[in-house]
């Protein structure tokens, strides 16, 4: 089987199984089984694949048709500009998030204290800690198997992030000038009509926000205001149809300047405010 035959047999195989996004996939396990770059995989089409790498790109294929999130057959997936490890225990960074961590670094300044709570594969945490000069940040996560995740990633990105473990702010000390948060928020009767690489291989603990999708902006709202500085701030990531409930429940425990940002698709994303 020569290189351009094992990208045309990923292909079909995907297609066949209906995975979305097929030749986009077909094409990264070959990356990831090979090591070629693009150009060295057109320079080189003709070119016999050694036989471990054959035997290894099949077991791969076969796994995505089985609906295995690629970043769980790679172990890595790219956020913030940043390569992190992930893995059944906890959530894939997903671009989304991104607009969370960008709308913090704005407000960022040196010598804040920052509190990710339900920091699952910490890429929120190590996000801010390496693109800003922070003092201090803690990442909160329920999940040890979770956290032991995060602590590879924050040692892969050589940041110092202090993680606990915590049923939300139970084992948390201090007070802190931002809390950020993208905590479990999918309605639990909703979660099995999510598709199969999220049902069935992302951890129910960080998908479900129990029966309206609220529960933990409820008590992270209510608590925080204990762990926040004068004038700290509250940032969550929302559901794209939760914008108005989180704010109103903001501004009931009185946050003030609560707004809702937008991401790319133009769909509600960011929820933050200001306590007084």
């Amino acid at each position: 089987m020569t290189l351009q035959e094992a990208y045309q047999y990923g292909q079909k195989q995907l297609k066949n199984a209906n995975i979305e996004d097929a030749d986009v996939d077909a094409w990264h396990l070959l990356e990831f089984v090979t090591g070629l770059t693009r150009t060295q995989y057109f320079m080189r089409l003709q070119e016999p694949l050694a036989s471990t790498r054959e035997e290894r790109y099949r077991e791969c294929i076969a796994q995505r048709c089985n609906h295995i999130p690629l970043q769980h057959i790679t172990g890595v997936q790219e956020f913030m500009g940043l390569e992190f490890c992930v893995n059944e225990n906890v959530l894939i960074p997903r671009q989304d998030t991104e607009v969370l961590v960008e709308s913090v670094l704005k407000v960022m300044q040196p010598g804040m204290h920052v509190l990710d709570m339900c920091t699952g594969s910490g890429c929120i945490a190590i996000s801010l800690a390496k693109h800003s000069a922070c003092e201090e940040v803690m990442g909160v996560d329920i999940s040890e198997s979770a956290l032991k995740t995060a602590m590879v990633n924050a040692k892969k990105q050589d940041v110092r992030v202090k993680f606990v473990q915590s049923d939300l702010f139970s084992q948390v000390e201090g007070k802190f000038d931002v809390i950020v948060s993208n905590p479990p928020y999918i309605r639990t009767m909703v979660i099995g009509e999510l598709e199969e690489e999220v049902k069935l291989h992302d951890p129910i603990l960080a998908l479900d926000g129990k029966e309206d999708g609220l529960f933990f902006y409820r008590k992270i709202i209510e608590a925080a205001p204990q762990y926040l500085k004068q004038n700290g701030q509250l940032y969550f990531e929302i559901g794209h149809d939760q914008g108005q409930d989180v704010k109103k429940l903001m501004e009931a425990a009185g946050f003030a300047d609560v707004t809702i940002k937008k991401d790319l698709a133009g769909l509600d994303r960011v929820v933050f405010g200001v306590y007084i």
